[in-house]
């Protein structure tokens, strides 16, 4: 009697591959974020800055401040009040302070006193007193610390234009105020360039400005004319190379290439420079 096997038949042939195990992957690496993260800051509070004070003239090494018998208007109560300052008492006006004050001297030390956020009576007593300058007084004044730094930054600002004007503009751009400023214009670019920096160093808002000054243009031109013999500056006046025959005449004790720059930016002399470019171009 044949019995009934309950195991599954085995299939002919290689038994199949498994399937290959996946590549172990990397750990996600973190990226900064696209957009810009705004930085925190703890900007200083107006009431916790320390002030300074100085002598406006004279004053020398030590100087005390009148402190006895001061009387102001105060706007507050709109009356006439004692001004008095005492190192333990937080109110400036007398008649606010308490019978067991503390006098103290309000001494300038080298023209200059630091008074710190933490004695706000003694700002605020400055702040008021006759003497001070934006009271009328002539005696002492508060430093605008803020406005120093601006005029500062505003300085180191432009001479970083003009020296980015001999970095930037071409040579045909910098040669008629290299010209203008007398400097050798037969020399190599480089030097050229040298000159013109140490100019924009020691003057940049001049610098800045000859770029856009009609003088500095018309000036160079003529001197450009003179040195391709188109134009010849006699002692006399400016004349033409070829033909002698005088352009504008220079009046004793002063320079013919001065007088003749004004000549041509004048409407009579228009014409006149208007040749003397075109006879240039043709160069």
């Amino acid at each position: 009697m044949a019995t009934t096997a309950n195991t599954q038949k085995k299939s002919m042939g290689r038994p199949p591959k498994s399937a290959p195990k996946a590549a172990p992957q990397a750990a996600p690496v973190s990226t900064p974020a696209t957009s810009s993260t705004k930085i925190k800051r703890n900007l200083v509070d107006d009431t916790k800055k320390d002030k300074v004070y100085a002598i406006q003239k004279g004053g020398g090494h030590w100087f005390k401040i009148k402190q006895n018998n001061i009387t102001v208007f105060d706007e507050d109560t709109r009356s006439v009040r004692q001004l008095r300052y005492s190192p333990n008492e937080m109110s400036v006006w007398a008649d606010e302070q308490s019978d067991n004050i503390i006098r103290e001297q309000i001494v300038f030390n080298k023209k200059n006193l630091l008074v710190p956020y933490t004695k706000p009576n003694l700002q605020k007593y400055l702040e008021l007193h006759p003497d001070n300058r934006a009271n009328g007084g002539k005696v002492f004044h508060l430093v605008d610390t803020e406005k120093k730094a601006t005029v500062e930054l505003d300085k180191e600002f432009l001479a970083l234009d003009a020296v980015s004007m001999v970095r930037d503009k071409s040579i045909d751009e910098l040669l008629p105020v290299a010209m203008y400023l007398n400097i050798d214009t037969d020399q190599k670019n480089i030097e050229i360039k040298r000159e013109l920096l140490m100019q924009a160093k020691s003057n940049p808002q001049r610098f800045i400005e000859m770029f856009d000054n009609p003088v500095v243009k018309v000036k160079s031109t003529i001197m450009s004319a003179i040195d391709f013999q188109i134009l010849k500056a006699d002692g006399d006046g400016l004349k033409w190379f070829d033909s002698n025959k005088l352009i504008v005449a220079t009046p004793a004790g002063q320079e013919t290439i001065d007088i003749a720059t004004r000549f041509c930016l004048s409407e009579k002399g228009a014409l006149v420079l208007e040749e003397i470019q075109n006879q240039l171009d043709r160069i």
